[in-house]
């Protein structure tokens, strides 16, 4: 029955790509908000150093997968899958109430809430890497494309919600002759942080009911061992592993002969690493996420803020939506060139480089109170986010056909890079306060 077979394929597809959906959408959610939350948390300017912490420690989180799966090898990833998306929805649940209350630490003010969530939410988000991914091994490799698909939804969506949402602005009264001015007038979004979180809550329950619902419409994966669900739904067998891994070798379904280094097949997993190409790549990826992920994000509220609330707003918001547009693209189109990869990524690096300059000198950076300043700012973190998340999506896409090994230290490279790229600017940003910021209403670039 051809009818029944194709909605059935087209159903899992769409369960799939729900399902990735979820993977990241907790923590791209609270970073598109930060420009709303950022003037009414007491480490102001600084949060976003401190969310990147927040983020590299929720790599601790890798650990507890491998002590699950030494303590109970053998189980599959259903268990952690399960755990991880429950610490994603009651995280977002509990940050909608709780997300202004803050507590002293050391003897200031902290949102304690609101980093202590957004570190589960991490460790929730980090975890999914290395469990969401070994699920779907049980599935053909079209179903792969999905999941990215979904992937890239976790991004998309929450920007699309925090453009609909708005970031409101600040009207400052005019100077006054006599006496003091009064208070600044602030004009609130269209609706509230609260209301984001629940938005986003309901995304991340409705990605936990697409895996239930995967689970219910592939019988066969190994937490239920029943019989196939049909030939384009079959699941991995030992008899075909070695199939599955040649078909999964070819980065986006290229053919061998178009893949780097494969002129005679791809170079065995054991020494890969010790050419110069696969040092390359590796030491490419973790400089790219080491920018990506600490260094430029600690420092975007500097390099924004003087410029506005809007161009903060636009610069979070339109540069997380070019990482899931640069994963589209490089569907497409895919540069297999390290040389040109590298290029790339040194084209990200002069706007990056541009952009911590502003940051520097924040809060009087050049071009400050003109509209040619914010389109700058904006297209500069656009045009650096998406070069730079093409290259990281390039670069795994080429690390991909050298095997499970590489892509194994692909993954390393990302998390120590994002680690080193978090440690590094932490104490320039929130504890020697290296980077200043401005006040409300008050020019402090006057001479």
């Amino acid at each position: 029955m051809a009818a029944p077979t194709q909605g059935r394929l087209a159903l899992t597809h769409l369960l799939v790509a729900l399902f990735g959906m979820g993977s990241w959408a907790a923590i791209n959610g609270i970073w598109v908000e930060l420009p709303v939350v950022v003037k009414d948390l007491p480490e102001g300017w600084s949060l976003p150093a401190y969310l990147s912490v927040c983020v590299a420690l929720g790599n601790l989180g890798l650990l507890v997968v491998a002590l699950w799966r030494r303590l109970a090898p053998g189980k599959g990833e259903q268990v952690p899958i399960q755990v991880v998306q429950a610490l994603s929805v009651v995280g977002t649940a509990l940050l909608a109430p709780l997300w202004r209350h803050v507590a002293p630490v050391a003897g200031q003010l902290h949102s304690v809430a609101f980093l202590t969530l957004a570190l589960v939410l991490a460790l929730a988000c980090c975890t999914s890497n290395v469990t969401f991914l070994p699920f779907l091994s049980h599935l053909p490799p079209p179903f792969l494309r999905s999941f990215f698909l979904g992937q890239g939804l976790s991004a998309l969506l929450p920007c699309v919600l925090a453009l609909v949402q708005g970031v409101g602005r600040l009207e400052c009264p005019p100077a006054p002759t006599n006496g003091t001015s009064g208070p600044p007038l602030r004009i609130p979004e269209r609706f509230p942080a609260s209301t984001f979180f629940w938005a986003l809550t309901a995304l991340l329950v409705t990605s936990a009911a697409a895996f239930h619902g995967l689970l219910l419409l592939l019988p066969s994966l190994p937490s239920v061992p029943t019989g196939g669900p049909g030939p384009e739904l079959q699941v991995a067998t030992p008899g075909t592993e070695e199939e599955e891994e040649e078909e999964e070798a070819l980065p986006l379904q290229e053919p061998p002969s178009q893949s780097v280094g494969t002129n005679h097949g791809p170079a065995p997993e054991t020494h890969w690493w010790l050419s110069v190409q696969g040092a390359c790549l590796l030491g490419l990826l973790a400089v790219t996420s080491a920018l990506t992920n600490g260094v430029l994000p600690a420092v975007q509220s500097f390099s924004c803020l003087p410029y506005g609330r809007l161009a903060y707003h636009l610069a979070v918001v339109l540069g997380s939506a070019a990482n899931p547009l640069a994963c589209f693209l490089a569907m497409g189109v895919l540069c297999r060139s390290v040389a040109g990869l590298g290029g790339l990524a040194l084209l990200a690096g002069l706007f990056g480089a541009y952009l911590m300059v502003l940051a520097i000198l924040s809060p009087c950076p050049p071009l400050v109170g003109t509209s040619a300043g914010v389109v700058l700012v904006v297209l500069s973190w656009v045009l650096c986010l998406g070069m730079f998340s093409y290259v990281k999506v390039a670069t795994s896409s080429l690390l991909h056909s050298r095997g499970r090994s590489a892509l194994l230290a692909a993954g390393v490279a990302i998390q120590l890079g994002s680690m080193l790229g978090a440690g590094a600017m932490f104490l320039p940003t929130s504890i020697y306060h290296v980077f200043r910021s401005g006040k409300d209403c008050v020019d402090p670039c006057k001479p």
